[in-house]
């Protein structure tokens, strides 16, 4: 059960280079090592699923989903040294990316 309060940021990423299996590689463990900051609730790592209705856009190459209890715990995670390095060491490796933040309606 969600709390109302609970923060949720959702980051879509879309590589430079999409056919990069190296890039691909990077970034996947740069959101793996982003996972470690310790305001994160509960985290989720993702690719395009396999649907396909006009809705539904599949051309990003991963999402990042994060989970946190309080907002507050959403502003530390931002200025978090785990976060800024990944910054500061992935931001190459995209071109394009869309934040989807939200809280308890």
């Amino acid at each position: 059960m969600l709390l109302p309060q609970q923060f949720i940021h959702h980051v879509y990423f879309w590589l430079e280079n999409p056919d990069s299996t190296q890039d691909h590689a990077a970034l996947l463990k740069g959101l793996q090592d982003l996972s470690a900051v310790p305001t994160i609730h509960q985290f989720h790592i993702g690719v395009p699923a396999a649907t396909n209705r006009g809705v539904i856009d599949t051309s990003y190459a991963f999402s990042w989903l994060a989970v946190f209890l309080t907002p507050e715990d959403q502003d530390i995670y931002q200025s978090h040294p785990i976060h800024l390095h990944f910054v500061d060491t992935c931001k190459h490796l995209w071109n394009k990316v869309v934040v989807y933040d939200s809280v308890g309606a």
